[in-house]
């Protein structure tokens, strides 16, 4: 749904999570010490938990929104609940 979300914001993030996913494969190839690595593999982690965020503030002003004010407000929050479960597993 593209129109719940800035796009562009969106794909510059996860641009931005490529190359740092890259640059640790590089730190592993280096043999760079471990602590440095998990570093780098938490920050990788706490912008992908941003990306997650930005898509779920998305949904919730677009696409529940228009759910509940145009259709089945049960069912567009149960969506959402759904969502929300689903977001919650990727801490």
């Amino acid at each position: 749904m593209r129109q719940c979300m800035d796009v562009t914001k969106v794909q510059s993030r996860i641009k931005k999570i490529e190359g740092q996913l890259r640059a640790i494969s590089g730190m592993v190839d280096k043999d760079v010490p471990c602590e440095d690595i998990l570093i780098q593999i938490n920050a990788a982690k706490s912008a992908l938990h941003k990306v997650g965020q930005a898509v779920l503030e998305g949904h919730l002003h677009h696409c529940v929104r228009d759910g509940i004010e145009h259709g089945d407000a049960d069912r567009t929050i149960a969506q959402f609940a759904k969502a929300v479960e689903h977001f919650s597993r990727m801490g």
